[in-house]
């Protein structure tokens, strides 16, 4: 059992009367040798981490040992003037809890990345919380994620080195909008479509860390991708088409961290980490003279 394509799973639901969460527990369990149990026993674990890690950034002090970071997600969470919604405020503010967390060391998913990893978890619990669905709807919505998850992997990068950022939070961001899709009832189309219109809102975004560190821009780029996953599932399930496919728009996103120059990838050479700021700060944090 082998899926190439976004659409080779939509056609195998197709073809076996199932939806994509069930299509991926069938790829889990024929390809890994592993029983339906064993499959949502990981996907439990994993989805504990999340919400850990969701609380421990919304309730504890988590300064970086940088000083970059400081409770900004408390700040958001907490802030009484909404120039959002309730939930995608209250969305925002657990991205940036996991990005701080990790920041301090802290346990979290990389999911798919750890420069990532507070998209999928503010996803999923403020999808559970604002509408109430159960653990196992949710799990169910971990394995429709990973199979935006397999098929990005196979066909460009999670890797800030290769692909920027557009393929750490871009491809978190197709995820999770992905996700959101499925849980509110989107069909097979409308998850793609929505993958597609995520990843193209995070085409060519640079991987710039100031001082080398997983946190400025990061953290807020964190941010910035769960709005991008819950407009993204928006436009699909309010029955917009993307014009390029998804599968595509993946392949776009090889080409283009491909021609991306090695100073804009991780290498804290260019973009935000050269700034007359982003050079003080890396010296200040790491201590270093003129």
């Amino acid at each position: 059992m082998e899926f190439r394509l976004l659409s080779d799973i939509a056609e195998y639901c197709h073809t076996e009367g199932k939806d994509f969460a069930q299509a991926m527990l069938d790829y889990e369990m024929r390809n890994k040798n592993l029983t339906r149990e064993q499959v949502y026993a990981s996907l439990k674990q994993i989805l504990l981490v999340m919400e850990e890690s969701v609380e421990q950034g919304l309730t504890q002090q988590v300064v970086s040992p940088s000083g970059m970071l400081n409770n900004w997600a408390k700040q958001i969470y907490e802030h009484p003037l909404g120039a959002l919604g309730p939930q995608l405020q209250k969305a925002i503010a657990r991205a940036i809890a996991v990005g701080e967390v990790n920041a301090c060391m802290g346990r979290i998913a990389a999911a798919p990345t750890a420069g990532s990893a507070g998209i999928m978890p503010a996803v999923l619990v403020t999808m559970m919380e604002e509408h109430r669905l159960s653990r196992e709807r949710i799990l169910d919505a971990l394995l429709v994620s990973s199979a935006v998850g397999l098929i990005f992997a196979r066909n460009s990068s999670f890797a800030g080195s290769e692909a920027g950022c557009m393929g750490e939070t871009g491809s978190a961001a197709a995820m999770g909008a992905a996700s959101i899709t499925y849980l509110l009832g989107g069909n097979e189309e409308q998850i793609l479509e929505a993958v597609g219109f995520a990843l193209k809102g995070s085409m060519g975004l640079v991987c710039d860390p100031v001082a080398g560190l997983v946190e400025e821009p990061c953290t807020t780029r964190n941010a910035v991708g769960v709005a991008n996953a819950f407009v993204s599932a928006q436009m699909a399930l309010s029955g917009i088409k993307s014009l390029i496919p998804a599968d595509e728009v993946i392949f776009a996103t090889k080409e283009v961290g491909d021609l991306m120059s090695p100073r804009l990838k991780e290498s804290a050479q260019g973009g935000l980490a050269n700034t007359k700021t982003g050079r003080e700060i890396q010296k200040r944090v790491f201590k270093q003279s003129d």
